[in-house]
């Protein structure tokens, strides 16, 4: 889907004119009584991918998970600000947003491969079954085409009957991006996905998102410096639950603009 390019005052000048698949607005968040998140504002590049870098504790995955709501099933949180999503230009943080059509729309893969105690053909229908989807051959069309999109086909074609957790880790995470490629998200979520796989599914699920990126906005939170500047075109730095610098991987790896970035990506702290 084409989008047209942003000009909004305020952005930075490194995504002006550039078309965005959702924009953050002076988000903040609340665990009860304590404030997680301050006054964000990030521009997330359609078709591109975007790295979420900073010290444990600083908000990343809190960050996150507000854009598919995962903090509503808690009592006692609430957001602040606004998180707008494109071409549609709803606000995604709204109370007359359905979070379950949400979480359809923006998926999301954790930092351990979380299979269902179901067959892989089950597992990659999940979501598709839960917006509705009943027809036999639809649901087989669209988990074969999600499976393909994951790079997992090829190796589980003849086992779509066995359980999701008989495969391998990195096959299981793959199963993961699979069950959330199915219903085909506009934005997708990853919280540190290889932190727990060996370097060959490390690299394999990073060549899977770079290829990800030709068709769906993609969000990712790592604390593997390298792996920010393999996959990602844009990074934010965040600290103490604010976004210090966003910019272009390049430009914020090599010139930083603030000195807590620098400090941070030489290991000065954090």
């Amino acid at each position: 889907m084409n989008l047209p390019p942003s000009t909004r005052p305020g952005l930075p000048d490194c995504v002006q004119g550039r078309a965005l698949k959702a924009d953050v607005r002076a988000l903040s968040f609340h665990y009860g009584g304590f404030q997680a998140l301050n006054g964000i504002d990030l521009p997330v590049v359609a078709n591109e991918v975007t790295a979420l870098i900073g010290p444990s504790g600083c908000g990343k995955s809190t960050l996150l998970r507000c854009f598919n709501r995962l903090h509503d099933l808690y009592p006692g949180n609430r957001y602040g600000g606004e998180i707008r999503l494109y071409p549609d230009d709803i606000d995604l943080l709204s109370p007359a947003v359905d979070p379950i059509e949400t979480r359809l729309r923006i998926g999301m893969v954790f930092q351990k491969p979380n299979p269902f105690p179901k067959s892989v053909f089950d597992n990659v229908a999940y979501g598709l079954r839960v917006s509705g989807e009943r027809r036999p051959r639809v649901l087989a069309e669209r988990v074969e085409r999600a499976l393909r999109d994951a790079a997992l086909w090829d190796e589980v074609k003849d086992r779509l009957d066995a359980p999701g957790t008989s495969l391998s880790g990195g096959q299981q995470q793959r199963l993961c991006i699979a069950r959330a490629l199915a219903t085909e998200p506009e934005i997708l979520l990853f919280d540190e996905p290889t932190s727990a796989l060996d370097p060959m599914a490390t690299a394999n699920i990073e060549e899977l998102i770079t290829g990800l990126a030709r068709s769906v906005s993609v969000l990712i939170v790592t604390h593997n410096m390298q792996q920010a500047g393999r996959v990602s075109r844009f990074t934010a730095f965040m600290y103490l639950g604010s976004v210090v610098e966003f910019g272009e991987t390049d430009q914020v790896f090599t010139r930083p603009a603030r000195k807590e970035t620098e400090n941070y990506i030489t290991g000065r702290f954090g």
